[in-house]
């Protein structure tokens, strides 16, 4: 393990070296930018493979909601004609799982990096690195000691939860706007009732995207860059895949809220 962090660490001090000719100070921190790209890059195959299997689950909402109603009596046996309908379509239901966990390597990465005094024997001399002043390997509550709210350090750490707000806000009408368009069939346990909790959840699921400010402030600056970097890729990235559905879903509205004078207001 100590052989990989010190790896890991030549790793991110080649790219900020390659970038300090750009970004003098801040090269470090430029580099766990990078970086984050280059992990969602190599992801995107696999994010592009599951807005597939989320488009084809979507479409095939109303055929497992007739095998619920058919076999609602038999939960074994509608779980298997569900089971069979996937595999027919070819769609796994875990598909959607695998680029959020193929990127948490890289997280816990940064976060170890940047939380250790010491790399293979060696002091950690990334922890001298900053950006604008607040130290990478520092947090929240290190900037509000080093001057408060409004201090050097903390006015960087307003600067991400500023973006991290911009972000949620933004992932929060795409995922209203999804749901809203494609509502998905009540889950059901064993029993073939609807599964305790789960409809609270799926209220809950658009708000999700705001529990990144926790995150950003409990974390080393430098995985907090990561954190920030990747979220933003992820809105970006999902508003792209899934444009077709949030067309629809803005085509639905507009027909929904355009009744004879609706009409005539909008075409005025």
């Amino acid at each position: 393990m100590s052989a990989f962090m010190s790896a890991f660490a030549n790793l991110v001090g080649s790219l900020a070296d390659l970038l300090q000719p750009l970004f003098h100070g801040a090269s470090t921190a430029a580099a766990i930018i990078l970086f984050t790209a280059l992990v969602r890059l190599a992801v995107h195959p696999l994010s592009r493979a599951a807005a597939r299997g989320q488009k084809a689950r979507t479409r095939l909402q109303p055929q497992i909601a007739e095998l619920r109603k058919k076999h609602g009596k038999n939960p074994e046996r509608m779980q298997k004609a569900i089971m069979e309908l996937h595999a027919a379509e070819k769609v796994s239901p875990l598909s959607g799982c695998l680029p959020s966990l193929l990127q948490m390597p890289a997280f816990f990465l940064l976060y170890h990096l940047f939380s250790s005094g010491s790399i293979g024997g060696e002091p950690n001399a990334l922890l001298s690195h900053d950006l604008l002043g607040a130290p990478l390997g520092g947090r929240w509550h290190d900037a509000l000691g080093a001057g408060g709210v409004l201090g050097a350090h903390g006015l960087v750490y307003l600067g991400l939860f500023a973006l991290v707000l911009a972000v949620a806000t933004f992932s929060y009408r795409l995922t209203k706007r999804q749901m809203a368009a494609n509502p998905m069939t009540p889950a059901t346990g064993p029993d073939g009732q609807p599964v305790p909790g789960m409809g609270a959840m799926v209220k809950m699921m658009p708000l999700l995207s705001f529990a990144t400010l926790i995150t950003v402030a409990v974390v080393p600056l430098a995985a907090a860059l990561y954190v920030v970097t990747t979220t933003a890729w992820s809105a970006v990235e999902r508003a792209w895949l899934y444009r077709d559905l949030y067309r629809d879903a803005g085509m639905s509205t507009d027909t929904d809220t355009a009744g004879p004078g609706g009409a005539m207001a909008k075409a005025a």
